[in-house]
């Protein structure tokens, strides 16, 4: 029998003090109100920066130890989340026309000779 019970501990549960939960309670009703949820949309709108700053563009370190030189990694960091926040509502640019074939191009392509995927690519495995 007990080779089939369940090998963690037992549960525990635990209450609160009755001034600790009625604290908890009111806060909890508080955080429904139409009120908080406009304070903490901005709280929530700062802290996404933050944490685009910090896992993004890896803000939670410095690369200079100076002052002078971290202020200004951090103003060209945040240049480049604008405009990379920017960039998302701009409208998407249209495809490229592709180039014309250069002569050699188009030789192989009269003889019926296929081009490798890439011109640089090397054509002889590396020895």
């Amino acid at each position: 029998m007990k080779a089939s019970c369940s090998r963690t501990d037992a549960r525990k549960v635990s209450f609160l003090p009755r001034d600790l939960h009625a604290i908890q309670s009111e806060s909890r009703a508080e955080q429904q109100t139409q009120e908080w949820l406009s304070r903490y949309t901005v709280r929530a709108a700062l802290e996404s920066t933050v944490s685009e700053f910090v896992n993004g563009h890896g803000m939670r370190q410095c690369r200079y130890r100076s002052q002078d030189k971290a202020h200004v990694q951090h103003i060209l960091t945040a240049i480049a989340v604008n405009l990379e926040r920017i960039d998302v509502h701009l409208p998407p640019t249209p495809a490229r026309r592709p180039r014309n074939p250069t002569a050699l191009q188009g030789f192989l392509d009269w003889q019926h000779i296929p081009r490798p995927r890439s011109w640089r690519a090397a054509t002889h495995p590396a020895r």
